[in-house]
């Protein structure tokens, strides 16, 4: 059934813009680079104009396949193309530009696998051993988010066996695949809890509002907005406890490009 596409379109509108802006205004008054703010911002109004016009529609099993494939290329694309530092492989090269895999890739998985039910789990362990060959933890720790939404949605075995495998696997990454925190990439909000509470508090809020507007939509399939805002909060919570990308609010293209893609699909329950 397809959903109501304003019932749809407006939330994701917010649930993008509002940690993205949030972190805009983070950005500029704590003085990062304004390349930085640029790149943000570029992909924040393409991502914006890509929910808006909602081009793609996935109807049937095999496109949902071929999106969870080419997510699955994405994942892989650093262990085969990207760059290497202290052994950790999460980035591809787009020009001047380094994308994290993971943060455009496992967003898009996690529509197309939750609407291919016969494969659901398949997919999911397929991403998880990519994750744990980067090794990439804050993938990993998404995917179990994806996974405990699914839980959530409704409670099986397999959603629950998975999550379980992911969270291990994001802890044998996290042993292994540490790197040093970048500025205004990592340690956002943690980092500013003794230098401006106000700022840290905002950006938590920000992005508490953006993970109840993924939910919101009621014309979407539970599992798939469980789904969607699991691996929100996967990669979120990641970011709270180690050197992990913080999500929209911190500097980085790349889950802004992951989540727009992800919330501009009409994903039709068949």
């Amino acid at each position: 059934m397809m959903p109501n596409r304003t019932s749809v379109t407006f939330p994701a509108l917010l649930a993008l813009a509002i940690p993205v802006l949030a972190g805009l205004s983070y950005l500029y008054a704590f003085n990062a680079q304004h390349s930085y703010l640029v790149i943000n911002a570029s992909a924040w109004l393409v991502g914006s104009i890509w929910i808006l016009v909602r081009p793609v529609t996935i109807s049937r099993p095999l496109f949902g396949r071929i999106i969870a494939a080419l997510s699955l290329l994405v994942l892989a694309a650093p262990l085969a193309f990207g760059t290497s530092i202290d052994g950790v492989t999460r980035w591809i090269a787009v020009g001047p530009f380094q994308l994290h895999s993971g943060a455009i890739a496992i967003p898009l998985l996690a529509g197309a696998a939750v609407m291919d039910r016969d494969y659901t789990e398949g997919w999911l362990l397929a991403a998880i051993l990519l994750g744990l060959l980067q090794p990439d933890a804050g993938t990993l720790f998404a995917i179990t988010g994806l996974t405990t939404g699914l839980y959530f949605a409704k409670p099986d075995w397999k959603a629950g066996a998975v999550g379980l495998v992911a969270f291990l696997a994001a802890l044998i990454a996290h042993s292994r695949g540490v790197i040093a925190p970048q500025p205004f990439v990592e340690h956002v909000i943690h980092g500013l809890i003794w230098e401006s509470p106000t700022a840290a508090l905002s950006l938590s809020l920000a992005l508490l509002i953006a993970f109840a507007l993924i939910m919101q939509p009621l014309s979407l399939p539970l599992r798939l907005r469980a789904a969607m805002a699991g691996t929100f909060a996967g990669f979120s919570l990641a970011a709270l406890m180690a050197s992990y990308p913080s999500i929209l609010i911190g500097y980085g293209a790349a889950p802004i490009i992951g989540f727009a893609l992800a919330l501009g699909i009409n994903w039709v329950d068949g």
